[in-house]
């Protein structure tokens, strides 16, 4: 009997054995069939809407600085102070040079008023008169050039003073008190101001996408209801995108024989004073649109070697590996050039579960993108 009952048990484990496990249930979404726009990246550099250097136009030793640096000015508010004492003796001695000529034009009139009469009863000779007459006139010449040279110290003396000319944020100073400036290889630029309000973000298109535009709109004057880019983004350094849009502002006059390119500007509204000039980022611009365009999951997307694969369920409910061609990212989901039909169903969880002919079990799901650049 309880040979019986032995035989009964390992017949029951062996059958047991011989059935089969149920396909996995894995996640699949189908390929996201939508228009995108189509953007091109351009490295730019960022510049104050206004960088005025202040440039010191006299020469001396630095007496004051009236501001701190990296913090806002004025317009007109009192930056440098340059040693007025020299200018201000040549003020002085230009005064005194009038005060003479003054004084000679004072005397040869007199004389040329005594002159006249004593010419009209022939008292004096011509020559005589003629000669007051020069006089006088070199005299008043003289006035007017001693006049000159006074107005000429007189501002030489006033670029002593530097002031802001805009209302803006102020540098580094290239000079500090007691320095001497204004002659090589002294500074002659002491400091700039921007006005970063609004910031310039200037990048290049090479030619042949210069003539894409030019052909896409039929603008080769640069106008700007016409060319593309009015809505503009700008990629910061850390991958984080600006939260102001640009407006495109000019295209340069020519093509520059060396790089083959040609300068574009847009102009950025910076409320928050997070652009600063010197700043390199991607300026991001919409070039037309992709209809129809084949996306997946990001998370779907498999490298190896720098080749691109998809996980995909046929119609028997088996993996196959499709290798594609990957194009740009939109948010959270890739562009898929080639390698993908329409009605296929991409894996897009449990990628380490799966194998190419492997059974499964597809449980059709819908994406739903986190990301706000996919609508």
């Amino acid at each position: 009997m309880s040979l019986l009952l032995l035989l009964v048990f390992f017949s029951c484990k062996e059958n047991a054995e011989t059935i089969e496990a149920p396909p996995p249930e894995i996640p699949v979404v189908e390929v996201i069939k939508k228009d995108i726009p189509r953007y091109n990246e351009f490295v730019g550099q960022v510049y104050g809407f206004q960088d005025i250097p202040i440039r010191t136009r006299v020469q001396g030793f630095v007496d004051q600085i009236h501001f701190e640096e990296g913090l806002p000015v004025k317009k007109n508010q009192l930056l440098y102070t340059i040693d007025p004492q020299p200018y201000e003796e040549a003020v002085a001695a230009m005064q005194s040079k009038v005060a003479e000529a003054q004084t000679y034009l004072v005397n040869a009139e007199n004389e040329l008023n005594r002159y006249k009469p004593l010419a009209e009863i022939n008292a004096v000779s011509q020559s005589d008169l003629d000669a007051a007459l020069a006089t006088r006139d070199a005299a008043k010449a003289s006035l007017d050039a001693a006049n000159a040279n006074l107005r000429i110290s007189q501002i030489d003396l006033g670029y002593t003073k530097l002031y802001s000319p805009i209302d803006g944020l102020i540098g580094k100073t290239e000079a500090r008190v007691g320095e001497f400036v204004g002659a090589d290889p002294n500074p002659v630029i002491l400091n700039v101001v921007s006005q970063i309000q609004q910031v310039r973000v200037q990048f290049f298109l090479t030619e042949a996408e210069y003539l894409a535009i030019v052909r896409a709109t039929k603008n080769s004057q640069g106008e700007r209801k016409n060319l593309p880019g009015n809505n503009i983004d700008l990629l910061l350094a850390d991958g984080s995108r600006f939260e102001e849009k640009g407006t495109f502002e000019f295209l340069g006059r020519n093509i520059d024989a060396t790089t083959g390119s040609i300068l574009v500007q847009a102009i950025f509204p910076n409320p928050n004073k997070v652009l600063r000039p010197g700043m390199f980022a991607k300026v991001r611009v919409q070039f037309g649109e992709i209809k129809d365009a084949h996306l997946v999951p990001q998370r779907s997307v498999i490298e190896l070697q720098g080749q691109y694969s998809v996980y995909v369920v046929d119609s028997d409910d088996v993996v196959r590996a499709k290798v594609v061609k990957t194009g740009e990212r939109v948010g959270d989901l890739w562009l898929i050039e080639e390698g993908l039909e329409r009605d296929d169903r991409v894996i897009v969880e449990g990628l380490q579960k799966v194998a190419t002919g492997m059974k499964v079990k597809p449980a059709l799901t819908e994406f739903k993108s986190q990301s706000p650049e996919v609508e």
